[in-house]
């Protein structure tokens, strides 16, 4: 137990075995006899396959299988990629076309997968790849984001996949026609690449007609429904299983073509195969992020009050509906639509458009971060367009403690939260009050400096039900089998040290079981901020189904009275006994007794209501009007996550989440030509952040306990990355705003700043 108590700020016991080299990933499966893939993809963004020939590539060295969408679909194998789609404002169903798992008669991006190669080793199904005659009739490419242009597919006419709406329309348009000022900014938020450290990967194996399929994910057992589909299997057939993954990001939750050809060529082949994506791959193929405009418009009376909020935003989905594609910019999106902010007529539109691009999901934060940087970007300017100070413009809007809770425009019920304590606490930690004299020592070296204030609101998503199984060992030692997935956010200590919290079992003896749906039955993986909420809420149901089910076998092993029982979250108190076993001591005495229904305890249980984190984040950007570099200078971040369960990893998180926000707004950045041939495929094209671009980051909690769960606390998992773009976004507006720039949009690379500066026009592909 820890000296000082619960809710310490403990070091991650994983990174031992990271940093020494012993983490295990998919790359690190050992399979002696594993057949390597290799895909062959389109080169071209939009065309008709007149021939595909794999003769040559099939009598190859080394050469056992290549597969097209003709041998999937003679195979009876399921060639269609599934994808949740919205409702129209009409009523009517968003469109649907089908996405094949490899092209057939038709390409529609560059990295399209075509066909796979297996081979003995990766270079000769590479080599081989090469041999595949791939003739392609170019078609009119379509990149722009609205609608009309090349025909992507017949089933979206004009290339609109969706017109989705949200709200009360009519009550938002008699507001605004009733305001004393009306507020409105065009926002780009531009396409990223997801890049996570380790690229995607996985292997198949099947045994007795059995699938045992590997990769690198987010949810084991929503990949095994897919695949069991699309096999004609009962899901009991099929096990996956997910071993250390080398972040997430939401992109890594989706299924993607691979994973469906690498289980039908081990089922083929009879031996176990694998495939895993080079960077330069990834970036073609991946789900790219973000990628949509909105037309942002504020209704305020004559006292600077927001009467009424308005979004018309068009989005890119790529050249298919990805699996959360549509429902990241509506739903998602409209869940904090008003934000902080006290207004309940709002009217959201949003239209879906194919392009010839990869297709775009979910990146930290999905459809949250969007729409906190559309809001807070248009507040921004209307602080400045009313001659409100932009701190005070929030406060003077925020939802008063006094009405939570709050039900929003678009139905979402806050259960708690103090908006303007924690604000107030951010001027303090931001030191807000010194930073005219600041501005003012940068303008005497010639340098620009401003300021950038976001606050932030998101919702935790995902299923609200999770299990938790607890099984005690002979040797002492006790695992908890979790229903979550760690994509690298240090599950493994907070959940050990949880449950050593809550029973008095040291954590060091506690083993935690993830990503093995063999051994895991249901689960929800990892995603929108729920992993420690949901799974410390299952914990605690199976703690308390554990000591319901020990009292008793106690009270009768010592004879005293059951009701007497007491268990103070290390010890059980026998009335009447000085005895005061431990649940270990407990465990070995029931294994003496041969109750083996005591060593296994296992309960599931749903959220009562979600929560939702919110904060303050204050970015400080030093603009070099010479050379356009835009430096975050200073950053400070107070978030209310509710009671914390580790501040170590929560304000790692938070660092982490920054620094993807910092990384969008300055520097990456998705270019396609006018072919559609994407020039950042490299890091040599594609700027990650470095060291050098993110300052130290100032974190403090100023915590007001959520009701919608027995913790008390709140999702933290994506809340760095909603406030942090358009905090940066709103520093560099402020930076170059004295200048005569009065529309700044990500990235600030130093080319568009300095465009902007000079009053050049911001080339789309810069």
């Amino acid at each position: 137990m820890e000296k000082f108590g619960k809710s310490q700020p403990v070091s991650r016991v994983e990174d031992q075995r990271f940093l020494t080299g012993k983490g295990r990933y998919v790359g690190n499966a050992r399979l002696p006899d594993a057949l390597h893939g290799y895909v062959l993809r389109s080169q071209v963004a939009h065309g008709e396959i007149e021939k595909l020939d794999v003769s040559a590539a099939k009598a190859s060295e080394g050469v056992h299988l290549v597969v097209t969408a003709a041998d999937l679909e003679a195979a009876g194998v399921g060639i269609a990629m599934d994808a949740t789609v919205v409702t129209n404002r009409d009523g009517t169903e968003a469109a649907q076309p089908l996405r094949p798992v490899l092209a057939r008669d038709r390409v529609r991006f560059v990295g399209e997968p075509v066909a796979m190669v297996f081979a003995e080793t990766l270079d000769q199904a590479r080599d081989a790849a090469e041999r595949i005659e791939l003739d392609i009739r170019d078609l009119p490419v379509k990149l722009d984001v609205c609608a009309g242009g090349p025909l992507i597919h017949p089933e979206a006419p004009e290339n609109r996949a969706f017109d989705w709406g949200m709200g009360d329309e009519d009550k938002t348009r008699a507001a605004f026609e009733a305001a004393a000022r009306v507020v409105s900014l065009q926002v780009e938020d531009n396409r990223i690449l997801v890049n996570a450290m380790e690229p995607r990967a996985c292997h198949a194996n099947w045994v007795d007609d059995r699938l045992h399929f590997s990769f690198g994910g987010q949810n084991v057992w929503s990949i095994k429904d897919r695949l069991a589909k699309a096999f004609g299997l009962d899901s009991n057939r099929v096990r996956v299983t997910i071993p250390d993954v080398g972040g997430g990001f939401g992109m890594k939750a989706m299924a993607y073509p691979e994973y469906y050809v690498v289980a039908h060529a081990a089922r083929v082949l009879g031996r176990p195969a694998r495939w895993a994506s080079d960077r330069t791959e990834a970036m073609l193929s991946d789900n790219s992020g973000r990628d949509l405009t909105s037309l942002a418009e504020l209704a305020f009376d004559d006292t600077g009050r927001i009467t009424a909020y308005r979004v018309h935003t068009r989005v890119n989905l790529g050249a298919y509906n990805s699996q959360m594609g549509q429902p990241i910019q509506t739903q998602l999106f409209s869940r904090v639509l008003m934000g902080c902010y006290d207004v309940q007529a709002v009217w959201l539109r949003v239209e879906g458009f194919y392009t010839n691009t990869t297709q775009v999901d979910a990146y930290r934060g999905a459809g949250r971060p969007e729409a906190i940087y559309v809001l807070e970007r248009a507040m921004d300017r209307a602080a400045r367009e009313l001659g409100i100070d932009p701190w005070e413009l929030r406060t003077r809007n925020f939802i008063p403690a006094a009405r939570f809770p709050y039900m929003s425009a678009t139905g979402e019920l806050y259960d708690v939260g103090e908006f303007q304590r924690v604000l107030g606490r951010a001027a303090v930690e931001a030191d807000k009050a010194g930073f005219e004299r600041r501005r003012a020592a940068d303008a005497a070296r010639g340098l620009l400096r401003g300021q950038g204030l976001c606050y932030y609101i998101e919702s935790i998503l995902g299923d609200p039900s999770e299990g938790a199984k607890v099984e005690f060992h002979e040797d002492g030692t006790v695992s908890i089998y979790v229903g979550t997935q760690s994509n690298g956010q240090g599950h493994e200590t907070v959940y050990a040290r949880f449950l050593s919290d809550q029973t008095g079992i040291p954590a060091e003896r506690i083993r935690v079981v993830q990503g093995d749906s063999g051994l895991i039955a249901q689960g929800g993986g990892t995603g929108g901020s729920r992993s420690v909420t949901t799974q410390t809420h299952a914990t605690l149901a199976t703690v308390d189904k554990m000591i319901a089910a020990f009292s008793p076998y106690l009270a009768d092993r010592f004879g005293t009275d059951g009701q007497g029982v007491t268990f103070d979250g290390e010890t059980f108190r026998l009335p009447g006994s000085n005895l005061t076993p431990t649940l270990l001591e407990a465990a070995d005495m029931a294994r003496d007794d041969g109750r083996a229904d005591l060593l296994r305890h296992e309960a599931r249980a749903t959220l009562p209501a979600r929560s939702f984190p919110n904060g303050a984040h204050v970015a400080e950007v030093v603009v070099d009007p010479e050379t356009g570099v835009a430096r975050v200078d200073r950053y400070t971040v107070v978030d209310d996550f509710g009671n914390l369960i580790n501040p170590m990893l929560a304000e790692g998180q938070v660092h982490g989440g920054v620094a993807q926000g910092i990384g969008q707004a300055i520097a990456e950045h998705v270019v396609y030509d006018e072919d559609g041939q994407i020039l950042t495929a490299s890091f040599m094209d594609y700027a990650m952040p470095r060291a050098t671009d993110v300052p130290m980051i100032r974190f403090v909690s100023e915590p007001v306990p959520s009701t919608a769960n027995p913790m008390g606390m709140k999702g933290c998992g994506e809340a760095g990355t909603v406030g942090s773009m358009a905090a940066v976004a709103n520093a560099v507006q402020d930076a170059l705003w004295e200048r005569g720039v009065r529309q700044a949009d990500m990235p600030f690379t130093p080319l568009r700043v300095w465009e902007m500066l000079n009053d050049e026009p911001v080339m789309a592909d810069r």
